[in-house]
């Protein structure tokens, strides 16, 4: 790759909390390796496994509410609009939630000991934890594949016959069950439900299958005698595990009740192709495919002889010391690591035919994260996709469009009917069913309708780094031209003459009113007229490339539409 080496997040120990563990993932699966040593946690993760089902996001008292909340801040009333503005609320999103646990358990032998080492390879995605025990190197290895859908581990050791383990499949939602696959003795799966949006109803059903294959000729699989829901191997060489999901998920729109798909079924269609290949064949297969991206970006900022002593330097210390030192070595090499760790987490957590990258991109270990583990829209998904233009990595955007896309319909249902206005608008936080309405609790944060022009400055920003006019046209152009268009029905004509945004917010954030008293409602954030400047700005661009420039007049404003 001629960069700086190693490009490697290394460890000395199993980590003990979850922020400590290795993430790994293809898009759509993920996982989060601890690598522990008696008892290894690989947490899963899945990226249509949220709650709820298509929502009603309007509300035809919100019209009322806006005029009451206006005139308060017309007459500078602004801790009283803030509290008025309660009733533009839209109430909560639904919550992203975790697929399972892969649990493997080994013997006793295994608390003893030593040469520990676990480490995150970004060059080839893959996460490896190596230790000894009497004498004997185990070796541990986790990638997540795109082109085979697939999660793998391998196990092996450097004595034959001395791998030996249980392993199981668990899950923290209430409505699971797990079972050995009667067709297949070597397959444990785990079938669920994520809950619905009423008590009762019908939440998004959920499929996992964990494969288990040993080497021939040494080594014994067999179930467990305890609950008979997971696999022992004894003496075996090595052992591989495969792990597959599906979720019934069929779109933003469709409710899960009415879903046509079959997740365990297509879990288990997953192994038909990937019987035929070698676990080597599969790794080869997921590292050039990841290569692809991730190679496709040097940054070298220490070079020469210097370069090769601090390459020397940073192989035997971990991550966390590299941390603690930084402050006084100002280590380049450490800079070129957490920049390519970035590009690493993008390409690991959006690609094209997934979901958008949630709050923590597709790693999730609780059942009700924090902030629903939802996309944020008043800062959050924007900085998780910064990087992908300047960092080479355009198609880990596509997710972004296809939700953008989303939140422009059921966004115009909410312009419509909330503010009886034309285009569409989203506010500050979303879900998987692209909630459009406001979010709910506190004003500093729930009333803020530029989460869908913030969104669109990816659009013009994808089109100037691609030159892609076909993109433009179908994509961009029309996104951009209703997110204008709600926005220019948005504004209104001031007190002194001028267009505002009202009510107006800068996100999470509040101010002293005039009595002495904290309020979060106002007019015309600067963050409202920056985003307002930039996204007119760049449909005039837009639709002088692809020639549909026209005029209209609203009010006193001209406008380009």
């Amino acid at each position: 790759m001629g960069s700086s080496e190693p490009l490697k997040v290394t460890f000395s120990s199993p980590a003990k909390y979850w922020t400590d563990a290795v993430p790994i993932g293809n898009g759509r699966l993920g996982a989060m390796v601890w690598g522990g040593v008696a008892a290894e946690t690989i947490q899963l993760n899945e990226d249509t496994l949220w709650t709820g089902a298509p929502g009603n996001y309007t509300d035809p008292d919100a019209p009322k509410a806006l005029a009451q909340v206006r005139n308060l801040v017309h007459e500078a009333q602004f801790v009283q609009a803030t509290q008025a503005s309660a009733g533009l609320f839209g109430g909560p999103t639904q919550v992203y939630q975790p697929l399972g646990d892969i649990k493997l358990q080994f013997d006793g032998s295994h608390f003893n000991y030593g040469a520990y080492s676990r480490e995150l390879d970004l060059d080839t995605a893959t996460a490896r934890v190596q230790y000894t025990v009497g004498g004997v190197e185990f070796r541990r290895e986790h990638f997540a594949s795109n082109p085979d859908q697939i999660i793998a581990t391998s196990i092996s050791a450097s004595s034959p016959g001395s791998v030996s383990f249980t392993v199981s499949l668990d899950c923290a939602l209430p409505d699971h069950r797990v079972h050995i696959n009667n067709d297949h003795k070597n397959q444990i799966v785990l079938i669920g439900s994520c809950s619905g949006q009423q008590p009762g109803s019908t939440g998004i059903q959920f499929a996992a299958v964990l494969e288990l294959e040993i080497s021939a000729g040494n080594g014994v699989v067999s179930r467990l005698d305890d609950d008979g829901n997971g696999l022992r191997v004894e003496g075996a060489d090595w052992a591989v595990l495969l792990l597959s999901a599906s979720s019934s998920f069929q779109g933003p729109f469709t409710n899960p009740a009415n879903s046509t798909r079959n997740p365990t079924s297509l879990a288990l269609l997953a192994f038909q192709e990937v019987a035929k290949l070698s676990y080597s064949d599969l790794w080869s297969r997921h590292v050039d495919d990841y290569q692809s991206l991730f190679r496709r970006v040097l940054l070298q900022l220490w070079t020469g002889a210097a370069a090769e002593a601090d390459d020397r330097a940073v192989a035997v210390r971990t991550t966390a010391e590299r941390i603690r030192s930084f402050q006084e070595d100002q280590d380049p090499a450490f800079v070129e690591l957490l920049f390519q760790f970035g590009r690493y987490l993008l390409i690991s957590s959006s690609r094209p035919g997934t979901q958008v990258s949630n709050l923590q991109g597709i790693w999730n270990p609780d059942v009700k994260p924090a902030w629903d583990c939802a996309p944020h829209l008043n800062i959050n998904l924007e900085m998780n996709y910064w990087p992908s233009l300047p960092c080479n990595l355009r198609e880990c955007q596509e997710p972004l469009f296809d939700h953008i896309q989303a939140l422009s319909i059921s966004g115009s249902q909410t312009a419509k009917v909330n503010y009886e206005a034309s285009g569409w608008v989203v506010h500050h936080v979303s879900d998987l069913w692209a909630k459009s309405s406001a979010y709910e609790r506190d004003a500093r944060w729930a009333i803020w309708p530029m989460g869908g022009a913030w969104l669109c400055t990816h659009l013009w920003e994808y089109y100037t780094y691609t030159m892609d006019k076909d993109f433009l046209q179908k994509t961009a152009y029309p996104l951009l031209k209703g997110c204008a268009s709600f926005l220019v029905d948005w504004l209104i004509k001031g007190p002194q003459g001028y267009l505002e945004t009202n009510p107006s917010t800068s996100p999470e954030h509040v101010f002293v009113a005039p009595d002495g008293k904290q309020a979060s409602v106002s007019y015309s954030s600067t963050m409202d007229m920056a985003i307002i400047k930039e996204i007119f700005s760049a449909l005039v661009s837009a639709a002088e490339v692809v020639k549909l420039l026209s005029c209209c007049r609203h009010d006193s404003l001209w406008f380009c539409i």
